[in-house]
């Protein structure tokens, strides 16, 4: 199953209801299967400017996976990297604090970060101002 994020919104009762009446003749099996296909038409009619500004600003669009050893080759070389990210950012778990601080010069995620917690947190005072 694909990562995924559970979000919640308001919307008006003639909405839900439209909503609920198109679940109900088929047209969708609930109401998170109509949400997720308006979501995605709305991603498809902005995938140009989803791709002009991954390109431009160099982002990977997707999954990015840094381990232990990516990141202690950048650190000792003294090269530390600016991740921009598009999707998931996947630190490995046996990445610590400080090697994340040392290899690690800037962070731009849009989406989620998985990583342990005291990671996360390091990371977050390398977040890019983009």
């Amino acid at each position: 199953m694909p990562d995924t994020e559970k979000i919640s919104f308001n919307m008006s009762a003639v909405d839900l209801g439209q909503v609920d009446l198109l679940v109900n003749q088929g047209f969708y099996s609930s109401r998170t299967d109509f949400l997720i296909a308006a979501v995605r038409r709305q991603i498809d009619g902005h995938a140009a400017t989803v791709q002009q500004e991954v390109q431009r600003k160099f982002m990977t669009l997707g999954m990015a996976s840094y381990g232990r050893e990516d990141l202690e080759e950048r650190a000792a070389a003294g090269n530390p990297i600016e991740i921009r990210v598009v999707g998931v950012l996947k630190i490995a778990d046996d990445v610590t604090p400080q090697l994340a601080r040392a290899a690690i010069k800037s962070v731009s995620v849009f989406g989620k970060i998985r990583a342990k917690p005291e990671v996360v947190a390091a990371l977050l005072f390398r977040k890019s101002g983009e």
